[in-house]
């Protein structure tokens, strides 16, 4: 028989513990077809082994999979309401000791973004970030905490100013202030443990690449996480079909109140 996409996703899933049936399999076949012949390989049979043999050829695989685009305050406006009526909301719920939870974190632009704009109004020892991500490469990335200009051009000024520091032409260093309150870890949507007493969980542009069936499963997982009336925010191409079906009401466009 033939080796084709079903024995490959079965076999990715023993080495990566990554389910490919959770993603919607008709964009992502085109995606690893994609990277199998750019890296040379005749098929998915040979380049599964090529992974299975070259652990930077496997992490560029997940990296791949993972489709890490993310960039400071990314949709400026989404952060405003953030700050102006989330922020406000869950200090009048919880007071100031808050975990925030950033689910999909990639580079560490969100949870970064997160503490610079809670900083303005909450003492950062008062706040738990946990930042995660199925990609290793990436969560290194962040921790490390140096960006080039082009992931801050969408970041307030007064931002830029205070949090970072210039290293070199084009490249910032986030303060060690706003470092510290962020804990990076790594976290796999669709197999791992989910965390408990979490009060705002910010999971953006992520599920739009899962299956109806997978998206489901997270928002519950996401429902459980979340303290009573704890919120989520999502990314400017999502929105929550079924909201009150998994527990949840719109509380401004992109925020969803657990009920």
């Amino acid at each position: 028989m033939a080796y084709g996409y079903e024995e490959f996703k079965k076999d990715v899933y023993g080495l990566t513990n990554i389910n490919l049936d959770m993603y919607k399999e008709r964009q992502m076949k085109r995606r690893i077809e994609s990277l199998v012949a750019r890296k040379g390989f005749d098929g998915f049979e040979s380049f599964f082994k090529g992974m299975k043999q070259d652990d930077a050829l496997l992490r560029t695989f997940v990296s791949y999979l993972t489709i890490n685009v993310s960039q400071f305050y990314r949709n400026p406006a989404q952060w405003e309401n953030f700050e102006h009526e989330i922020i406000p909301y869950l200090r009048s719920n919880y007071g100031d000791k808050l975990t925030i939870w950033s689910a999909a974190c990639s580079t560490g632009d969100e949870p970064y973004t997160i503490a610079m704009i809670l900083s303005k109004y909450i003492s950062l020892d008062k706040v738990n970030i946990i930042a995660t991500d199925i990609d290793e490469d990436v969560l290194a990335f962040a921790k490390n905490g140096t960006y080039p200009e082009k992931s801050l051009v969408d970041l307030p000024k007064e931002y830029l100013e205070k949090h970072f520091n210039l290293v070199d032409k084009g490249r910032y260093q986030i303060s060690d202030k706003i470092a510290k309150c962020v804990s990076f870890k790594k976290h796999n949507l669709l197999e791992d443990k989910y965390f408990g007493g979490v009060h705002l969980i910010v999971c953006r542009n992520v599920v739009i690449y899962f299956t109806d069936e997978a998206k489901d499963y997270v928002y519950k997982q996401f429902h459980r996480s979340l303290e009573e009336n704890g919120i989520l925010f999502i990314g400017s191409t999502e929105q929550i079909l079924k909201a009150k079906e998994l527990g949840f009401e719109t509380k401004k466009t992109f925020f969803y109140k657990k009920i």
